[in-house]
């Protein structure tokens, strides 16, 4: 047998008792306060999480409307933007065609047609009105060529600048359309959504350093910008407008200045060649004439060799006269003077005839002046008139 267990008083069982008691009731107090105190505590969390869940996504529908209105706008400035570059787009080929059309159908002909108007001889070779109207036409079309190319390049400049802008209006809308589809795939999500998952980093959840304001601002300036642009690109489309169509009047009034210069000058060909075909026919008249004239002259000097031959031969036959029947009678008065008649119209005839083949051959030269003259004439008429305005006919100025 061990030793009994110690005995306690009665009055110890009492106190003991009534201690365990009172602190039962304590911790059921205490218990009951925290228990109340929890169920408190999480109706408050409950209606709390509850409230920021609808507080937040109340603000991303704020922020889906704030965007989805930018988004609309930039959206539709960009339209703008894209209809003002076609236009652009559209101006800078106009202006190509234009420098393609006054180099080919224009600066190419023209100088054609100098090429061909320096194969004119003699004096036909001339700095004549047609000559000095082309060679305005041609500075002039390079003026312009030069005036375009200008003009070109500001255009180009426009496209580019309304590209830049275009490219941070698309980066912008395309970082929108990306917010949207963030935003709108947190307001579908919901506590009991799969693929949730709590962040344990050390990095924060919240790196955005930039304010609302200055968001606001960043999208309305980019907007403002391209209206900008849109401001700035319209005068120089009407420049281009009013310049292509003074240049069009311009080429169009040089051009029938040159045309008229031409109808002139060939005129101006056609009626001296005319004068000249009259003379040439009159100057092959008159050598005819002087040859017809030559041959009778010498007919004539040639018959009056018999006649001179006869009175020597009849002054030789007196000249046997013997005594005093060789005496100077009134035969032989008249015989001697014959002979001298005979050889003054002789001499006469004789200078006739060498007047007469020099102007035979004075016309003759003259002819030949004149045939080549006309030669020269149908040459110009032939570059100006068949070659040069067959040309001109395929210059082609338009509204481009």
């Amino acid at each position: 047998m061990g030793r009994p267990p110690p005995r306690f008083t009665l009055t110890q069982w009492h106190l003991t008792t009534r201690d365990h008691c009172r602190n039962a009731d304590d911790q059921q107090q205490l218990a009951d306060r925290i228990l109340a105190e929890s169920e408190r505590v999480i109706e408050e969390a409950e209606e709390t999480v509850l409230k920021n869940k609808k507080e937040v996504e109340h603000h991303i529908n704020v922020k889906i409307k704030d965007i989805e209105f930018l988004k609309s706008l930039a959206g539709a400035q960009k339209k703008e933007m894209d209809k003002e570059v076609d236009a652009m787009l559209l101006y800078r080929e106009r202006i190509q065609d234009a420098q393609r059309a006054l180099g080919t159908r224009g600066l190419d002909i023209i100088r054609k047609c100098l090429v061909l108007r320096d194969q004119r001889v003699g004096i036909d070779l001339c700095a004549d009105e047609v000559d000095i109207e082309l060679r305005k036409e041609c500075d002039m079309i390079l003026g312009v060529h030069s005036l375009l190319e200008r003009l070109l390049e500001q255009v180009k400049e426009q496209v580019r600048r309304l590209r830049a802008v275009t490219y941070s209006l698309v980066r912008d809308l395309e970082d929108k359309e990306n917010v949207l589809v963030i935003d709108r795939h947190n307001l579908v999500l919901t506590e009991n959504s799969h693929n949730l998952s709590t962040y344990h980093g050390s990095a924060p959840l919240d790196p955005a350093n930039i304010t609302q304001e200055e968001w606001i601002a960043h999208s309305q300036q980019i907007i403002d910008d391209a209206q900008k642009e849109l401001v700035s690109g319209r005068p120089i489309r009407a420049y281009v407008d009013v310049l292509l169509k003074q240049v069009i009047e311009d080429l169009w009034k040089q051009y029938d200045i040159v045309n008229e210069a031409f109808r002139r000058r060939i005129q101006e060909y056609k009626d001296l060649k005319e004068k000249l075909e009259n003379h040439h026919f009159e100057t092959v008249r008159q050598v005819n004439e002087a040859g017809m004239t030559i041959e009778k002259l010498q007919k004539a000097i040639a018959e009056k060799e018999g006649f001179m031959a006869l009175a020597h031969t009849r002054l030789g036959n007196r000249c046997q006269r013997s005594g005093v029947e060789l005496c100077r009678d009134e035969a032989e008065t008249y015989l001697v003077d014959e002979v001298r008649q005979i050889k003054n119209v002789t001499s006469l005839l004789q200078q006739k005839l060498v007047e007469t083949q020099a102007v035979q051959r004075y016309l003759l030269r003259t002819q030949l002046q004149i045939e080549e003259d006309i030669n020269v004439k149908t040459n110009s008429i032939k570059i100006d008139e068949v070659e040069c305005m067959s040309l001109r006919r395929g210059m082609d100025y338009h509204a481009y």
